[in-house]
C-alpha cells in the first residue's frame, strides 16, 4: 500500500514536519512494509519555510534583522533546491509571537526586518522571492519593509519618517532613487490565503488591529495612516492598493509588497502544492492521510487540508484525517469523499494536557490506524 501523509500542523503543539514523522512511525510499526512518503503541508504561514525546503532538498539560513520593535534578533529564511528561489515567513522577523502581550502596539512595531530578510535573499543570489505572510505583529502597510529594501518615505519636511503604524500618516513623498536595484531583477510572490482589503470594515486595521494590541483609538489611526498612505502610493507611484484582495494582509504588508515589490498575490495552499508536486503525489497514492490540530468549520472553508480533500477527490484517491480535536461540522467532510476521520485522543483530557503529548498521541493513533488498514488489505487478498 502506498500511503501519503500530508498534515498541516498541529497548531502549538507540533509542526507539520512533526506531524508527518509521529504518523509514520505509528504506521510503521503496525506494518513495516508500508510504503510511505511525506509531504508536511503549510498555506503561507507558520511552517511554510520548513516544510517547502525540506521536500525541495533546499536548505535553512539565518540572518540577523530587527524584530517588530527594533531590537537584533535571528530569523531564519529558506532557499530551495534549486538555489535561486527563497523562501521566507514575514512572522520570523515581524511576527506577533515576537512580542510579548504587554508590549504589543502596532503604532510602534514595524516590518523592517521582513526587508532586511528579502535583503539577505538577495545577497544570496536569489532572483525569485516567496514571501508567506500571516501572523504579523504590525499595521504600517509595508512601510518598514519598503524602507529596508531602500524606498524612503519623505514626511513634510522631506526628512524620512520612523517605524510603525503610527508613523505612516506622516508620509508625503515615496522616494525610489535609492531602493535596491536588484529588486527589479527579481519576481516576488506572495503566499496567503487572507483576502481582506486594505481599508474599510473589513480592512487590516479594524480586523486585524486588535488582534495586535490596538485600542479603539489606535485603530482609527493605524486607518487614517493607511490610507494615507495608499494615497500617496496611487500619487506617486500610479499604484492603487486600496481595494486589492489580500492588500490587507499581514497588516497592510499585502499592500506594500504590491506596490513596492510588484509582488503577485497567490493562495499560499495552492503555491506549496505546486512547489510540492503534490498533485503528482496524490495521483500515484493508494491513500492519502491528512490533517491539523483541530477539524471545524474553519476546515471546510479551504485551507490545507481542504487542497489535499479536493486533489484527491479529483483522482478517486481515498483520504483518511487525523486530527486532535474534531468538531460537529467535521462531518460533512464525508460529502467530500473523506473515508474516514479519527481522533488522537483516547481518553477524556484537557486541551493542554493533549497538546503536551501531542507526539505520543498522534504516533499512537496512526498505529491504530494502520491496524485498521492490515485488517483492509488482508481481506482484499
Amino acid at each position: 500500500m502506498n500511503i501519503l501523509i500530508c498534515p498541516d500542523s498541529f497548531k502549538e503543539s507540533l509542526s507539520a514536519v512533526e506531524a508527518c514523522d509521529c504518523i509514520e512511525r505509528g504506521l510503521k510499526r503496525a506494518n513495516p512494509k508500508f510504503k510511505i512518503e511525506k509531504i508536511p503541508l503549510a498555506d503561507g504561514g507558520e511552517g511554510t519555510v520548513r516544510a517547502v525546503v525540506l521536500v525541495t532538498n533546499g536548505r535553512l539560513l539565518r540572518c540577523r534583522v530587527r524584530d517588530p520593535l527594533g531590537r537584533a534578533i535571528w530569523a531564519r529564511y529558506g532557499i530551495l533546491g534549486d538555489e535561486r528561489t527563497a523562501i521566507i515567513e514575514m512572522a520570523a522577523a515581524s511576527g506577533l509571537a515576537l512580542v510579548p502581550p504587554e508590549e504589543r502596539n502596532p503604532l510602534l512595531t514595524t516590518t523592517y526586518g521582513t526587508g532586511e530578510m528579502i535583503v539577505a535573499a538577495l545577497n544570496r543570489g536569489c532572483r525569485k522571492i516567496i514571501i508567506g505572510i500571516g501572523g504579523s505583529a504590525t499595521v504600517d502597510g509595508g512601510a518598514g519593509m519598503a524602507q529596508a529594501v531602500g524606498v524612503r518615505l519623505l514626511n513634510g519636511d522631506g526628512r524620512e519618517v520612523g517605524f510603525g503604524g503610527g508613523e505612516i500618516e506622516k508620509v508625503r513623498k515615496i522616494d525610489l532613487r535609492f531602493m535596491d536595484k536588484r529588486i527589479r531583477e527579481t519576481e516576488f510572490i506572495i503566499a496567503s490565503d487572507v483576502r481582506n482589503i486594505l481599508l474599510g470594515p473589513k480592512g487590516a486595521a479594524r480586523v486585524y488591529g486588535p488582534q495586535k494590541g490596538a485600542t479603539p483609538e489606535m485603530v482609527e489611526r493605524l486607518e487614517r495612516g493607511l490610507s494615507n498612505l495608499a494615497r500617496v502610493i496611487r500619487r506617486d507611484l500610479s499604484i492603487s492598493v486600496r481595494n486589492i484582495p489580500g492588500s490587507g494582509a499581514a497588516g497592510g504588508l499585502g499592500a506594500g509588497l504590491y506596490a513596492f515589490l510588484g509582488a503577485k498575490m497567490e493562495r499560499g495552499i495552492d503555491l506549496v502544492m505546486r512547489i510540492t508536486g503534490l498533485e503528482y503525489r496524490i495521483k500515484r497514492a493508494d491513500l492519502v492521510i491528512t490533517g491539523e490540530g483541530r477539524l471545524d468549520r474553519q476546515t471546510l472553508f479551504g485551507k490545507a487540508v481542504m487542497g489535499v480533500i479536493r486533489m484527491a477527490k479529483k483522482y478517486g484517491v481515498p483520504v483518511i484525517c487525523i486530527a486532535g480535536s474534531i468538531m460537529p461540522e467535521a462531518k460533512n467532510l464525508y460529502r467530500l469523499g473523506v473515508k474516514g476521520i479519527f481522533s488522537i485522543t483516547p481518553a477524556p483530557m484537557s486541551l493542554q494536557e493533549a497538546m503536551e503529548k501531542g507526539k505520543s498521541l498522534l504516533t499512537d493513533a496512526s498505529e491504530n490506524l494502520g491496524h485498521l488498514l492490515n485488517l483492509i488489505r488482508t481481506k482484499r487478498k
